[in-house]
């Protein structure tokens, strides 16, 4: 038996990185998931790779196209009892004093929208189905809402406002809903990309060179995990052995706390 049969599940940017392979482990632990993808070259593929799973192209920031996702996994599944939020955007370390005056009202507005709105946006349209079936909820916090010098002011700012959004929405859902999140470190493979309002779209985080010695020398276990590392975290907060469990955000960052 797998620790989510029978759950239906729905994955919040859940195209590439952290997200799909928080998509594959839910499927393999027996749930029945569906994904919300911005970008419609992943949805294709995911599309071919998961026959049957619904795929929703979307943007998360927005409750209308997020709420005609959930439409679609009410009539594929009867209702949701897991959503799950992997969207989020990187600064690539720009600090206050680096950004261009100009840019900063776009680039404060895009990040805190994708990074922090796209959370409270899913939730939102969630909720009823959540209601229903006492279910739950599971954010993507960062290493980055913990520790300064893990990204630019703007993505470290956004990443402590999820933080809140996790105990927050928990103390208010119960005890209909558990909220919890996942604070990912460094990942090998990583999609992430930058602003658009800084020039960054473009621009991988997975793509630095020598990455993985670089995430190996930060961390005490000496570790450069990858997305389907931290999806245990996931999968394990989405089920009833957590159901005691709301909150809480886990650190899956190899013990940079304890350094």
């Amino acid at each position: 038996m797998g620790w989510l049969d029978g759950k239906r599940a729905l994955v919040v940017g859940a195209g590439s990185g952290i997200g799909r392979a928080v998509l594959d482990a839910f499927a393999g632990e027996g749930a029945r998931v569906a994904a919300l993808e911005v970008d419609s070259g992943k949805c294709e593929r995911l599309a071919a790779d998961l026959p049957g799973c619904p795929v929703n192209h979307g943007d998360a920031t927005s409750l209308s196209q997020t709420e005609a996702a959930l439409a679609a996994v009410r009539e594929a599944y009867g209702g949701l009892d897991v959503l799950v939020n992997c969207v989020g955007i990187f600064d690539f370390y720009r600090g206050l004093d680096e950004l261009d005056p100009a840019a900063l009202d776009d680039a404060f507005d895009e990040t805190f929208r994708v990074n922090v709105k796209s959370q409270l946006v899913s939730v939102k349209a969630a909720l009823p189905d959540l209601r229903a079936s006492q279910g739950s909820v599971v954010l993507t916090v960062s290493t980055s809402g913990f520790y300064p010098g893990r990204g630019g002011i703007l993505y470290v700012a956004s990443k402590f406002a999820v933080r809140g959004c996790v105990v927050s929405l928990a103390h208010e859902l119960a005890p209909d809903v558990r909220v919890n999140g996942v604070a990912p470190g460094g990942t090998l493979g990583t999609e992430l990309t930058g602003p658009r309002s800084l020039g960054l779209a473009d621009r991988h985080l997975g793509d630095a060179p020598g990455r993985a010695e670089d995430l190996k020398s930060r961390t005490p276990l000496a570790v450069a995990l990858t997305g389907e590392d931290h999806a245990g975290s996931y999968v394990f907060l989405a089920s009833d052995r957590a159901r005691g469990i709301t909150g809480t955000i886990v650190h899956s960052d190899g013990g940079i706390g304890i350094r």
